[in-house]
């Protein structure tokens, strides 16, 4: 069964941008180095793998502004969970660039994805 950790907020912690989620673990996840769009949602969904199985690490439109600056940084993004393990999302910024490219003026994507991509990206 696929496990879907949600972020729900992001601080700057030195250098790095450490991205809070509810419930679950981090703990054996191992990157996959894929981000894919939930165009429904408004969220980008990073991959990675536990046992075999994926897990979705959800970045809700709410913490975009803090993705822009890490990616326009080169700031390396890790997901933390309640017991404060850290995920390291690596290929963050070559993925999430890649996707935003794809993104703009893309209408497969919907307008409301688009233009909320454009806006902050």
């Amino acid at each position: 069964m696929k496990q879907k950790l949600t972020v729900i907020n992001a601080e700057w912690f030195k250098n790095e941008l450490i991205l809070g989620i509810e419930g679950g673990s981090v703990t054996g996840l191992k990157a996959m180095e894929q981000i894919l769009a939930d165009s429904d949602n408004l969220t980008f969904i990073y991959i990675a793998e536990q046992n075999d199985d994926y897990t979705y690490i959800a970045l809700p439109e709410a913490v975009w502004p803090e993705l822009k600056k890490a990616l326009d940084a080169q700031m390396r993004v890790f997901a933390s969970d309640n017991n404060h393990e850290r995920f390291e999302l690596t290929g963050f910024h070559e993925e999430l660039g890649d996707l935003i490219e794809n993104i703009r003026g893309n209408s497969n994507y919907g307008n409301e994805m688009v233009e909320k991509v454009e806006s902050i990206f």
